[in-house]
């Protein structure tokens, strides 16, 4: 009796500690995509700002640019149509692994900075694809939403391939 009540427990603890997808409204979508363009642009003014390599600076400036007038873009778009951003389990993850590798990013200097950097792009950028494709995509509701996603992932993987290059040409 003793061991049923144990495995029961543990089955119990299991299901409570492994995750579940989140179902997202529209509105909770609208603030994932805010997430993913503001943690562009905190980890590439860091990037900008510490670089002294005159090509990292340059595609952290992109960066910033093109994430900037994306979020402005979809949160006028999204505004016009009273879908206002709702924060979510998944929102506030994303913006806390972003804050955690700016945190990084501050406390490296040189090659190392531009190797994190460009790396952190990468990583960052094919795993905002596949959350598009995988979970925001498949979920979003209103046509409007939808446009955005969808240009926000082109917009993604443009970037994916800058990424990419940028850290083909730094030193190892």
């Amino acid at each position: 009796m003793k061991f049923r009540a144990l495995v029961a427990m543990m089955l119990l603890a299991g299901c409570a500690t492994t995750p579940r997808q989140e179902k997202l409204t529209d509105r909770q979508i609208a603030m994932v995509m805010r997430v993913v363009n503001i943690a562009e642009i905190r980890e590439s003014e860091i990037a900008r700002d510490k670089s002294g390599n005159t090509a990292v600076r340059e595609f952290a400036q992109m960066l910033i640019n093109e994430h900037e007038a994306q979020n402005n873009k979809t949160e006028s778009e999204l505004s016009r149509r009273d879908i206002n951003s709702e924060d979510t389990m998944l929102s506030r993850q994303l913006d806390a692994t972003s804050g955690a590798a700016a945190d990084r990013l501050r406390g490296l200097t040189g090659a190392a900075l531009d190797r994190a950097f460009a790396d952190r792009q990468t990583d960052a950028h094919q795993s905002a694809l596949s959350l598009i494709d995988s979970t925001l995509a498949p979920q979003a509701r209103k046509k409007i939403v939808q446009e955005q996603l969808a240009a926000l992932r082109k917009m993604l993987e443009t970037h994916l391939t800058r990424a990419k290059q940028l850290r083909s040409s730094l030193p190892q």
